[in-house]
């Protein structure tokens, strides 16, 4: 498993577990709680120590499933490293502070390890925003900040807002989009230490599968959807977030970091 470092020396796995669908879509559907748990539960068992999650996933279900597996696993919670979002309408002062409690509170846990706005707000200021995460910065609530779907000038004003380093942008990326590469937002995050946590890497399963994807895969022995993933995090500071019910999917994806893609074949995706 490859790694990335953040500023304060805590380690992350470049290919962490995502939790979209995970407990319903934007609205809690207990119809799927056991699948979820059992997706969940197969994660940890594999070794999948990054799980990213948000308040608006399931309505927050989501939230409530991931602390109970964790809960049930027994993991020791300072081995695992838990994300989650804010959503846009909850980034006033007083609401955000309401919200990161929300989330905790649904986890069961003391502290995250990273909290993103899930994405920013046209009405209310960042420098509202980023008063009340400073804040949870400094009560050790979280642990590290982050932003989600922030275009170039959205990220640099969070920067100078930011009284801690901004660790992540997450942003939509993989073989068939690279509208974060073509706006910039890339090749600044790289530069700045700033790492781009890759959403929809496979596109839920639907990215096009070209012949030489085909004969790449075949050359490591792997699933396109593999090298997919494998051309994501060996870029630098690229870290990616798949989801799979599926426990052979789950392997694949977290082994996907073990693959090493020659120059040539890297240019090629690219």
């Amino acid at each position: 498993m490859k790694y990335e470092t953040l500023f304060n020396h805590q380690r992350i796995q470049k290919i962490g577990f995502g939790t979209w669908h995970i407990g319903g879509a934007s609205v809690p559907n207990s119809a799927l709680d056991e699948r979820s748990l059992s997706a969940l539960r197969s994660a940890l068992e594999l070794g999948y120590t990054h799980f990213d999650t948000a308040e608006f996933y399931g309505g927050g279900h989501a939230e409530e499933l991931l602390g109970r597996a964790v809960c049930e696993s027994g993991a020791a919670r300072e081995t695992l490293f838990i994300a989650s979002k804010v959503t846009p309408s909850h980034l006033r002062f007083k609401d955000l502070l309401r919200a990161c409690e929300d989330s905790l509170r649904r986890l069961g846990m003391d502290y995250l390890d990273l909290y993103l706005i899930h994405w920013p707000s046209g009405s209310i200021p960042l420098e509202e925003s980023f008063r009340a995460l400073n804040q949870l910065v400094a009560q050790g609530k979280i642990k590290h900040l982050g932003v989600s779907n922030f275009d170039l000038a959205q990220l640099k004003k969070s920067q100078a807002l930011c009284a801690t380093p901004i660790i992540t942008n997450q942003v939509p990326y993989n073989l068939a989009d690279r509208s974060y590469l073509q706006n910039g937002v890339i090749a600044y995050c790289q530069a700045q230490n700033i790492l781009v946590t890759a959403y929809s890497p496979v596109k839920e399963g639907r990215i096009t599968v070209s012949s030489r994807l085909q004969e790449i895969a075949r050359a490591h022995a792997a699933t396109p959807y593999q090298i997919a993933l494998a051309w994501l995090v060996n870029q630098p500071k690229v870290i990616t977030i798949p989801m799979s019910f599926d426990p052979q999917h789950q392997a694949e994806n977290l082994h996907a970091a073990d693959i090493e893609l020659t120059e040539a074949e890297m240019e090629e995706l690219d």
